[in-house]
């Protein structure tokens, strides 16, 4: 790889890589297998994007910036970190168990068995005492006209709603209430009167409707960062390639109309190669455009893509209040409790219950105050879990993050871009990226994988180069 501080003819194995999340860190992975001198750029002082995590300084609890929860079914995001050497650090249950509260303090637990997959959704939608018999029923039915539709009727879930598609399915306000929205909300992170249908059957095709260990939650034993982030750079770097944090491009410099020649860091440096590869936000990549490049329609219609926020507060308290991993509140501002004293094996030095709240689409509240966002979600755990009225707040954290995802609602889903772009040797990757996926880890690492593929169709055959010791 050519030195940051000179200019030279590029080697057609030379990568430049800008972004240091998944998106980036698995494109590099799979190009540094290949062959290819990879040199991975993250602006930020860490690598990890926007799925990323930090140990609480006080006691040591690993915090993830928002609650990113793998499946069975992130195939990708799995091999990718079977690839990296990191994937025994991860826990399967094989069971999904949620407890969802409505605000009436009826409780029940929505727990797939032990049949084969679809068969363990079946058995937990007709145990799921939330709903009536006659609306687990229609449910089920609902479900398997999704799973039609996904199949023979795509392009009418792409111009619906699943507020819409509901309704054409005669579900009841009741079971959207208490089953289908929580859950397109959860995978979607969006307000299911914007989502796209089509978004929300292949999530439900590909966790839901398939195999049962393609369902399972997948808990990491470390935090997120802790995951991935330094174990791909290990990757990478004995491949003879370079991860750079404190690296923020400014420019993509063209070479023609049809190629990019270097990028140029905000210190005047430029780093040149035969192949770049963008694994940064839409935003983001349109600010490093030149000008001509942004205004040709591939790369203008990208300025159109909505963006949802996610809220997620973290609160630690000096007891436990629930023993279930996952609680679901209905009727709540607060969507979903994470309960990280049973999700990570690995704690911190503090006891005591350490909980982590979601609400995700959360327009309506991502600009109040941290204050006015932490007393809303103690109302909704004290009317939820009447018990943890007697439980003392020991800290709490607010994150938000107000751009978290691109929206899956009709018009940005059609607007997603390929990995490929008008520009010859120019590659696009994160989980915004059309991958037929909601914006989540197995969207950004099958973006990221997608694009080092480009990279190898377009130079052909490269020597892989030896693991260094």
């Amino acid at each position: 790889m050519p030195e940051l501080d000179r200019t030279v003819m590029p080697d057609p194995r030379d990568v430049v890589i800008i972004g240091g999340g998944f998106a980036g860190l698995s494109a590099g992975v799979a190009l540094a297998e290949a062959g290819f001198r990879v040199a991975v750029l993250e602006r930020k002082p860490k690598l990890g994007g926007r799925a990323y995590s930090f140990a609480d300084p006080e006691g040591g609890d690993p915090v993830d910036n928002g609650q990113h929860v793998l499946m069975g079914c992130y195939t990708q995001t799995l091999d990718f970190l079977k690839k990296i050497g990191t994937y025994d650090q991860l826990i399967f249950r094989d069971r999904i168990e949620m407890e969802m509260i409505a605000p009436d303090g009826k409780r029940a637990r929505l727990k797939t068995g032990w049949l084969p997959g679809p068969l363990h959704m079946v058995s937990a939608l007709l145990r799921y005492r939330m709903l009536t018999v006659v609306e687990r029923s229609s449910v089920l039915m609902a479900g398997a006209w999704l799973m039609a539709l996904r199949r023979f009727g795509r392009k009418r879930l792409e111009k619906t709603t699943v507020t819409a598609l509901l309704k054409q399915l005669h579900q009841s306000d009741h079971a959207c209430e208490c089953f289908w929205f929580p859950l397109a909300i959860a995978t979607l992170n969006e307000d299911p009167e914007r989502a796209s249908a089509a978004v929300l059957a292949e999530v439900w095709g590909r966790a839901f409707f398939s195999r049962r260990r393609d369902s399972s939650f997948v808990y990491s034993k470390v935090g997120l960062s802790d995951l991935y982030c330094q174990a791909a750079e290990d990757f990478i770097q004995e491949r003879g390639g370079m991860v750079a944090s404190r690296m923020a491009v400014e420019t993509l410099e063209m070479d023609g109309d049809h190629a990019v020649g270097c990028v140029r860091l905000r210190d005047g440096r430029k780093l040149e190669a035969a192949n770049f590869v963008v694994a940064v936000p839409n935003g983001a990549l349109l600010a490093m455009l030149p000008e001509p490049q942004r205004e040709e329609p591939f790369f203008a219609r990208l300025a159109d893509l909505k963006q949802s926020p996610i809220i997620c507060v973290h609160v630690w308290l000096d007891r436990d209040v629930t023993d279930c991993a996952f609680v679901g509140f209905i009727g709540c501002t607060t969507q979903w409790l994470f309960n990280k004293r049973v999700i990570f094996t690995q704690r911190g030095d503090e006891q005591g219950g350490y909980l982590s709240f979601v609400i995700s689409g959360a327009r309506a509240l991502v600009e109040r105050s941290n204050e006015e966002l932490l007393d809303q979600v103690l109302d909704d755990l004290h009317r939820m879990i009447p018990a943890s009225r007697e439980a003392k707040l020991v800290k709490a954290l607010v994150i938000k993050e107000k751009q978290a995802t691109i929206s899956p609602d009709c018009e940005s889903h059609q607007l997603r871009p390929p990995s490929a772009t008008p520009i010859n040797n120019l590659f696009l990757a994160g989980d915004w990226i059309q991958t037929g996926l909601p914006a989540t880890i197995e969207s950004a690492v099958v973006s990221g994988r997608a694009a080092a593929a480009a990279v190898q169709k377009r130079v052909g055959h490269i020597s892989p180069v030896p693991v260094l010791d």
